[in-house]
């Protein structure tokens, strides 16, 4: 490494959140980057270990301290080299990800791991403002078709690979707009989809085929995707959300976190919301049910259109605030966390479920009771909270069946994904692959893109008979 002694010398800095009392008033992205000289001296940071390992840490397996040497040298445009050289979407995994390789880091043995994530992201910025990210259009062109379906991270990064490999990569939508998840899942103040519209067009200039509106099982049907191409790759992750069956359900303003969100990110980019029934937060008390990601999400786009408060639920018991390192290290671990949308003015109540949704036509409020360790009621301990608007935010179960795999009749494993390794990603069906969250699982995007990866490898060799593309 450049600065042996760097993580002796220099203190731990991070990116900082701009004043939450400003930040609830748009929707734009509001992460504070570091300048250059900050950004190198955290570089300077990363330690000569014997065994890094932020590589296993990494899903897509980045060479974190070769880029991390790379920008403590200066040696941006070589940084972003080797970073694209793992990972399709950077911008993306540094903006959003949980940062798994931050967890692993040595470092963080004395909580003070090597700020990943913020290089990451500074070196692909720095990259696309001067112009180094390029499409990079394949040189031959192999003769074969491929589709595929989903245009999340998974279908994208499978989608691009294929096309760099020189096959005609033709990828179906059933929305308006490419990215799934990235576009209308995650709010724009966490990724604005200029991101993503700009490795659209990159792709595109590349040979990829988008097809929009294209919701295939449903408008366009998958046999004749079987006929007409030489492989499909299904990616259309795992849209089948938890759902809370309990009296009340169908009350009015009980709804899925995944029906609430993608109508603001639709209202921020000028797009119909799909819907002749809004659903705003605005001067309602708003009940979040669900303690992750996507709960989170719920909270800080309630803050956004003007909810009068927000309470989140969750299930399990409150995370310890820290890890015992000598037992969790490097492997994640499990803690309270609190998103910058907790500290816009959110309510977290634990081990808590709920038995009851009240009111005649619309939800008015919730019957709760608290839980044990082992997840069941404790007597007696019943409340009530006041609730306008509840989002269920508990997770997703699968892919949904009706449609597309239905009509491939693919088999599942037992809980019900597409049934398929991580070594070829093919299905039961010939000519049909699976990767992402509708082979895996709900999972991270940092795990969808490497599925998509490994799946066009996979692709690629079954056709060609072998393949330089990395997994």
């Amino acid at each position: 490494m450049g600065k042996v002694t760097g993580f002796l010398e220099i203190d731990r800095a991070d990116r900082r959140y701009a004043q939450a009392s400003d930040r609830i008033r748009h929707y734009r992205e509001f992460v504070l980057p570091l300048s250059e000289e900050a950004t190198r001296n955290q570089a300077a940071r990363c330690m000569n270990c014997g065994i890094p390992y932020c590589h296993t840490g990494c899903p897509v397996n980045n060479q974190i301290p070769d880029w991390n040497d790379l920008t403590y040298r200066g040696e941006w445009e070589e940084a972003a080299r080797n970073l694209l050289s793992t990972n399709n979407f950077p911008e993306v995994t540094g903006r959003i990800c949980p940062a798994p390789c931050e967890a692993s880091c040595t470092l963080n043995i004395q909580d003070t791991p090597v700020t990943i994530k913020t290089i990451e992201c500074a070196i692909i910025d720095r990259a696309f403002a001067e112009g180094w990210v390029k499409p990079e259009p394949s040189s031959h062109k192999t003769g074969k078709k491929v589709a595929i379906v989903g245009s999340g991270p998974a279908g994208l990064a499978c989608a691009q690979q294929l096309a760099r490999a020189g096959h005609e990569v033709h990828l179906y939508e059933k929305h308006a707009k490419a990215g799934g998840l990235l576009r209308y899942g995650i709010p724009d103040f966490k990724l604005e989809k200029r991101h993503v519209d700009r490795r659209i067009e990159q792709m595109t200039v590349e040979g990829v085929v988008f097809h929009y509106n294209a919701n295939v099982g449903r408008n366009v049907s998958a046999q004749s995707l079987v006929d007409a191409y030489d492989a499909i790759a299904v990616a259309g992750g795992a849209e089948a959300s938890r759902d809370l069956p309990v009296p009340g359900r169908d009350l009015g303003g009980v709804h899925f976190a995944m029906d609430f969100l993608p109508q603001q990110n639709r209202r921020v980019s000028n797009e119909p919301i799909g819907t002749n029934e809004p659903i705003l937060a605005s001067g309602k008390h708003v009940v979040v049910i669900g303690g992750g990601d996507t709960g989170s999400d719920c909270i800080g786009t309630s803050i956004r259109q003007g909810a009068l408060s927000v309470t989140q639920l969750e299930i399990m018991p409150m995370p310890p605030k820290a890890e015992d390192k000598l037992l969790t290290w490097p492997n994640w671990p499990l803690k309270l966390r609190t998103s910058s949308s907790h500290e816009e003015g959110a309510e977290r109540d634990f081990a808590v479920t709920t038995t009851t949704f009240e009111g005649e036509n619309v939800v008015t409020g919730l019957r709760c009771m608290r839980v044990d360790d082992r997840m069941k009621p404790v007597a007696g301990s019943d409340f009530t909270l006041r609730a306008d608007l509840v989002l269920l935010a508990m997770g997703f179960v699968s892919p949904l069946k009706e449609g597309l795999l239905a009509e491939l009749g693919v088999a599942l494993d037992n809980r019900g994904n597409v049934a398929a390794d991580t070594v070829r990603y093919a299905s039961s069906r010939p000519k049909v692959y699976a990767c992402g969250d509708m082979r895996r699982g709900q999972s991270l995007v940092v795990w969808a893109i490497r599925e998509g990866r490994q799946c066009a490898a996979a692709i690629d060799e079954a056709l060609m008979g072998s393949t330089v593309l990395p997994r």
